[in-house]
């Protein structure tokens, strides 16, 4: 008797010997005792899954002497010729080489005549797909209404290629692969047939390389019988075929995850050298990556693993996590498809494993996120990285309050400076003894504390009046103080002529000079502004009585906690308001603004830059809520853009000869001075 692979001896027979198509037999067999059979028949699937062999079970189910039977007995006269293929009623039909209308007309022509012997005629098409369109067409009347002695059976393996017209006068059927179990049993019951041992390692990869198909399968168990002789070990296929194994994959990744590069490149021209091909070392080595990948995200099965979980190398898997390996697979897979158009494969393969030897330093884009996010954290000020102050502190004696915007904290990460006029902060935060920088007050004065804050001094009271005298000291411009039409908005505080300027009354009072003492502030006003000052300097020979009378000038409101507040209070208040909450432009602006008018509903100003009107205009509704809040009634917040006048020229003064001769040595210019 003539040799017969084992593919062709070990074809299914019955519905129950179909391997991993338990839906479709119980199907079939199910239609056949309740006598429901359908005139056409679709099985779809992958190569070697069983679809012909379907076919054929169910040709025999149905022309079986003893039935039809969902179990055809395989020994009466139509069995046994189904079963070889010589049935006349049975016809199997290649649809790749016959695809013209020609081949689907002879077809019509036969359906018009009954069966020979068996009880259906029975059309198998295989490759349906094949056929052309207008074969299809041609097809599809005989195959809608066909006598009732004949059955189509059409199978194909590219479903999508088979017109919607075909599939909706089927009924259809999807085979499906094979599970890696099942196909390592059915190889090991086949070795058992031949009486030959077989490892199942051996027969694991058998069954992986077959990718579900038991075709597959059974041809490439054939080629490793013919060469393994009576035992089928795995160690036989690796050296026959040229595969690297796991025990050489363990030695080659362990050299990569260690970093040695140069160990690792020896070890692929050895494997080179023994005759493994690129394009397996590289298919070799994606799977055992995703091996790696497996076992880290906690499967163990050897049916997908292809081996025992403990035959993987323990090193590689503790040196890379599951990013890398994830990492390492994408490598292997790019690197198959780059060989095909690559100018050197061997170089492409070097390249792969010279970059796994430092694959333990990849870092993932899911990692740069959290780095980023760490450091957007750090520098937004969350509280685990900013400087903060103990919620417990003693304040400060004469300290301002902050009302509702001090929260305690500087939303600025360590190490990074900060802008001491906005967050009341010197660069390096604040001096040793609490002090919280240059303006500790927090800036203008808020309305329920008329007193000048200043840091408590150690020496006493002389060094609080150098304190305070040092903050009043502003230098008056030329321009200001040769106006002859200024106009008085709010007079400052009476004061004596003595307390200004020097004894000298041809001099004007400057920053070198003495400057003014704390008679400046009363308990009922607020703190001497740069534009009373102007107003002093102005008005210096005024009488006594007059300036007292120009003092008690300024408006006064109760607000909503009923204290008593002046308008110059009020300006300051809101300014210090954006100034504690960082906004620097709208607290520029508000210091630059005029005088303020207060109304019953309406607080006015002006300004004369353009910027700054733009500024406050936006912030309109914020300045708006923060004097309502203070006056406890709603109040609107109104700015008028204050044209710029351009100045007279005055006449040049005379330079005395003294700095005349200085000017010319030096060739320089006098740009400003004192009259």
């Amino acid at each position: 008797m003539s040799y017969e692979v084992t593919a062709a001896r070990r074809r299914p027979q019955h519905f129950d010997d179909l391997a991993g198509q338990e839906f479709v037999a119980e199907t079939l067999k199910n239609s056949i005792k309740s006598g429901k059979i359908a005139h056409a028949y679709l099985f779809s699937g992958p190569r070697g899954c069983g679809k012909t062999s379907t076919a054929r079970i169910l040709a025999k189910a149905l022309n079986c002497q003893q039935g039809p039977a969902d179990n055809p007995c395989g020994v009466c006269p139509n069995c046994v010729e189904i079963t070889k293929g010589a049935s006349l009623d049975v016809i199997e039909i290649d649809g790749a080489s016959n695809t013209s209308v020609e081949n689907i007309r002879q077809i019509k022509e036969e359906v018009g005549f009954p069966p020979a012997r068996c009880r259906y005629k029975i059309y198998i098409i295989d490759e349906v797909h094949m056929l052309s369109t207008s074969a299809f067409n041609a097809l599809l009347k005989t195959i809608e209404e066909p006598p009732p002695y004949v059955i189509f059976i059409f199978a194909t393996t590219e479903l999508q290629k088979v017109p919607a017209t075909i599939k909706s006068r089927c009924q259809q059927f999807n085979f499906r692969l094979v599970a890696v179990d099942r196909v390592k049993q059915c190889l090991a019951d086949a070795a058992a047939e031949i009486g030959i041992q077989a490892d199942d390692e051996a027969l694991f990869w058998i069954a992986r390389e077959s990718t579900g198909s038991m075709r597959d399968a059974y041809t490439l168990f054939d080629q490793v019988v013919a060469f393994s002789g009576n035992h089928i070990t795995y160690e036989k296929i690796r050296d026959k075929l040229g595969l690297v194994g796991v025990d050489r994959l363990n030695e080659l990744f362990e050299c990569c995850a260690s970093g040695k590069s140069e160990e690792a490149l020896s070890l692929i021209d050895k494997f080179l050298q023994s005759g493994v091909s690129i394009e397996q070392l590289v298919s070799n080595s994606a799977d055992y990556a995703r091996s790696l990948l497996l076992i880290k995200t906690g499967i163990t099965r050897e049916a997908l693993l292809g081996n025992s979980a403990g035959r993987f190398s323990p090193a590689v898997l503790e040196t890379w996590n599951s990013v890398q390996l994830e990492r390492a697979l994408s490598l292997f897979l790019q690197l198959y498809r780059d060989i095909r158009y690559s100018l050197s494969p061997r170089y492409e393969l070097e390249l792969a494993f010279s970059r796994l030897c430092w694959l333990k330093d990849y870092v993932s884009n899911v990692d740069v996120k959290k780095a980023v996010d760490a450091a957007h954290s750090l520098l937004a000020g969350q509280p685990s990285a900013v400087r903060e102050q103990p919620d417990s502190a003693p304040e400060k004696e004469n300290s301002v309050p902050s009302g509702n915007y001090s929260s305690g904290k500087t939303p600025v990460p360590e190490g990074l400076p900060t802008f001491s006029m906005l967050s009341g902060q010197d660069s390096y935060g604040g001096s040793e003894n609490g002090d919280s920088g240059p303006f500790p007050d927090g800036g203008p004065l808020p309305p329920e504390n008329t007193a000048v804050a200043f840091p408590q001094a150690e020496s006493g009271e002389s060094e609080k009046k150098e304190e305070l005298d040092s903050r009043l000291k502003i230098h008056l411009p030329e321009e200001i103080v040769r106006t002859e039409n200024h106009a008085v908005t709010v007079p400052p505080p009476v004061f004596s002529p003595s307390d200004t300027f020097t004894e000298n009354p041809d001099d004007d009072w400057s920053d070198t000079d003495v400057p003014p003492d704390d008679e400046l502030y009363d308990d009922d006003d607020s703190a001497v502004s740069a534009e009373m000052l102007y107003e002093a300097a102005e008005f210096s020979e005024a009488p006594q009585a007059e300036l007292e009378q120009k003092s008690r000038q300024d408006v006064f409101f109760e607000t909503a906690s009923g204290a008593r507040m002046s308008v110059t209070q009020l300006r300051g208040n809101v300014s210090a308001f954006f100034k504690a909450n960082e906004d620097a432009f709208v607290f520029s602006a508000l210091e630059n603004t005029g005088e303020w008018r207060v109304s019953d509903a309406t607080v006015e100003t002006t300004i004369s830059s353009t910027l700054e009107f733009s500024v406050l205009k936006k912030k309109s509704p914020e300045i708006s809520g923060e004097i309502s809040r203070i006056f406890g009634r709603q109040m609107m917040f109104s700015v008028i853009l204050k044209e710029n006048k351009p100045q007279e020229e005055k006449p040049l003064t005379e330079l005395p000869p003294q700095v005349q001769i200085l000017v010319n040595s030096f060739r320089g210019s006098v740009v400003s001075g004192k009259r």
